[in-house]
């Protein structure tokens, strides 16, 4: 129910209630409220026997956990592999891939690679390293004018 309260935030409630309640009275109150904890669950523990008796014998094995969202969609996906998904999660490599792109981006070839040349732009250039970007562009023409973007103004 509470897991996560760390050790901060338990100190805090504990210093919290010596204050509020004082120390004379925080036995009684912890003892009050254990008990009215013990009472909720009881009450629901028959509720849920109450249900279960009124569904009938078909629904003998059901269980309330699989009301909740998460556990009925990881029961439905893990459970039932219909859809291959084991198959798709092993085949997956996320780490190789960011490798690739990595590589891509950075004019390394790897080994899963095209043959194509991985930097044109270096070549086109005439130089090994990226383009020079402190070397001014030459102007454009009077005639180009640059791209008017109306969403932009």
């Amino acid at each position: 129910m509470f897991n996560d309260i760390g050790a901060l935030e338990l100190v805090t409630i504990v210093v919290l209630a010596v204050l509020v309640f004082g120390p004379e009275k925080l036995p009684k109150v912890i003892q009050d409220a254990s008990r009215f904890i013990r009472k909720v669950r009881e009450f629901s523990e028959s509720a849920k026997e109450d249900i279960r008796s009124e569904l009938g014998p078909e629904f003998k094995d059901f269980d309330f956990e699989d009301l909740n969202p998460k556990t009925f969609v990881r029961k439905q996906l893990m459970d039932n592999d219909d859809l291959g998904l084991k198959e798709i999660r092993s085949s997956f490599d996320l780490r190789k891939e960011m490798a690739d792109v990595a590589d891509a981006v950075n004019g390394h070839e790897s080994g899963s690679a095209a043959d194509a040349p991985v930097a044109p732009i270096a070549a086109a250039n005439g130089s090994s390293g990226a383009p020079d970007l402190l070397k001014k562009r030459e102007k454009p023409a009077r005639d180009d004018r640059p791209p008017f973007d109306a969403d932009a103004t």
